[in-house]
């Protein structure tokens, strides 16, 4: 398994992101080439490789008709209400976007469908934490235009990016958001601002020593679109890292870290289960199943309740009809999760559902070796998943004898994963 973990011990912004996650990629120079040519307007993406802290990093800039925009300097003034806009000091000659305009530039670009979904996707959370934070509809969150011209590429930049490393998993870890306090249009207001406390609901965040803006917007919505979970560095054969540096310097290394790697086949901490011959290739082979009944939520809202959970990384989902007390036919609503994230998903459940106790179990479970390999067809690139083991217990083998003694059994099975399927078959027909 392909893991991709993100370390913000320093926070994030977009081009900090930008910058690790182009370290982790093929030729620089290539890759700018091909953002640049994407036809975002006005935009020039460069990117200079530094020494700071004898560490060797990047650092992206992007100008816009030649004048450079630093998103550290932007703090939380990246997307903001009409009432807001007024106040940037670029208003005065610049039009304003709304959302259905950002999408409709990022329509445009020259880019991967699935590229400008994960675009469209965290703009979507960009505007919908700025609502929420400032209570205002959605539809009447402005973008303004430089700004965005700058986050459009860091995001655009990020999002094409990532699907060129194609990590099976994104692991973040907790988000240092630093801390003292920060001017805004609305004023000077405690770190993290209020867009950026509203995208990091659900998130494992601190604040250490340092009293400034760590995590902006743009990196919020970036790490809560794509991180899978959120945690310390797995255990992992890493492949090769990556420092993205942002603007500001202070006496630790301002850097965004991002490794690859690949999941290693038994967990130290997990049982053994290598006398069956099938290894648990997930650092995960214990896991929790949290259940609790439902009797008094309608479909709606059970099917929300079962999206929410799964996009914010449990394992697995599923419901169940069930007959309750006083005749009442009612639902079994199941979360299988990660053991350190039981807590997590349970508040979650607790949240979402009208259940008033949620139940856990911990379990262990047997899993194939597994990878995920790209095939060019002539349909475009399918991601293919392959599974394999060498043995199983006699006494789980037909007309076994002997309980406990071993025969050889090979288990290998493939299949192309559904969403490729399904995009070659829309843009196919």
């Amino acid at each position: 398994m392909k893991i991709l973990y993100l370390d913000c011990g320093m926070g994030a912004s977009g081009d900090m992101l930008f910058g690790a996650l182009l370290g982790l990629a093929g030729s620089k120079a290539s890759i700018i080439k091909k953002i640049n040519s994407i036809g975002i307007p006005h935009v020039k993406v460069s990117c200079e490789t530094l020494t700071k802290n004898g560490v060797s990093g990047n650092k992206v800039f992007v100008k816009i008709g030649g004048i450079e925009e630093h998103e550290h300097g932007r703090h939380c003034e990246e997307t903001r209400s009409v009432d807001e806009a007024i106040h940037n000091h670029h208003s005065h000659h610049h039009e304003h976007r709304k959302l259905k305009d950002i999408n409709h530039i990022i329509s445009k670009l020259k880019i991967s469908k699935t590229v400008k979904e994960n675009a469209q996707a965290v703009y979507q959370i960009l505007a919908q934490a700025e609502s929420k934070a400032h209570g205002c509809e959605v539809s009447q969150i402005h973008f303004h235009e430089i700004g965005e011209l700058d986050a459009i590429a860091d995001i655009v930049g990020i999002c094409m990016l990532i699907d060129e490393i194609g990590a099976d998993k994104i692991i973040v870890s907790p988000i240092n958001v630093g801390g003292g306090f920060v001017k805004c249009a609305h004023g000077v207001l405690p770190v993290p601002a209020p867009a950026t406390t509203e995208l990091l609901k659900g998130v494992p965040v601190y604040s250490g020593e340092i009293k400034e803006e760590l995590c902006t917007p743009t990196g919020a919505a970036v790490l809560k679109h794509f991180a899978g979970e959120f945690g310390d560095i797995p255990q992992m054969k890493i492949q090769k890292s990556a420092y993205g540096f942002g603007s500001k310097e202070f006496k630790v290394l301002n850097a965004v870290r991002a490794f690859i790697g690949e999941a290693n086949s038994l967990p130290v901490s997990a049982p053994c289960h290598s006398g069956l011959g099938i290894k648990s290739l997930d650092p995960e082979s214990i896991v929790a199943k949290l259940e609790c009944n439902l009797d008094d939520m309608t479909g709606e809202e059970i099917g929300f309740a079962f999206e929410t959970i799964l996009e914010n990384g449990a394992l697995d989902v599923w419901t169940a009809p069930i007959q309750m007390k006083k005749n009442r036919p009612g639902i079994l609503f199941s979360v299988l999760c990660k053991t350190e994230q039981a807590d997590f998903f349970a508040g979650l459940i607790l949240k979402h559902t009208s259940t008033f106790g949620v139940r856990k179990e911990i379990l262990s479970r047997y899993t194939l070796d597994r990878k995920i390999e790209t095939k060019t067809t002539p349909y475009g690139k399918i991601r293919v998943k392959t599974g394999w083991g060498n043995k199983v217990p006699r006494s789980k083998a037909p007309g076994s004898k002997a309980p406990g003694n071993k025969v050889p059994f090979n288990i290998k099975k493939s299949k192309p994963e559904y969403e490729d399927i399904r995009r070659a078959l829309k843009r196919t027909k």
